[in-house]
């Protein structure tokens, strides 16, 4: 964990988060919480990180979500030398 990013704002978030029980929740608190290119942003991170699992290339990647070669080669940085988010998230979806 990248210690500047554990702060007690971050934690008090986290915490926020933790008490959603629905995707409704969900819904109504990342509306308020964030704009709407940020949310969409996030999504499509995490379905650039979902494709990328599957082998998918950059370019088929790119022209499904319309992430920037960039963010793709981001994502998967973070798949390869991450804290292990995404697979702790992935594994727990199936």
């Amino acid at each position: 964990m990248n210690k500047k990013l554990k702060t007690d704002a971050v934690n008090q978030l986290f915490d926020a988060v933790l008490t959603l029980e629905n995707r409704e929740e969900c819904y109504a608190f990342f509306e308020d919480l964030c704009t709407v290119n940020e949310l969409l942003s996030l999504s499509q991170r995490f379905e650039v990180a979902a494709m990328l699992r599957q082998q998918k290339t950059y370019l088929e990647i790119a022209e499904k979500t319309g992430a920037s070669t960039a963010t793709i080669s981001r994502v998967n940085r973070s798949l390869n030398y991450g804290s292990d988010g995404y697979e702790l998230v992935f594994n727990r979806m199936k």
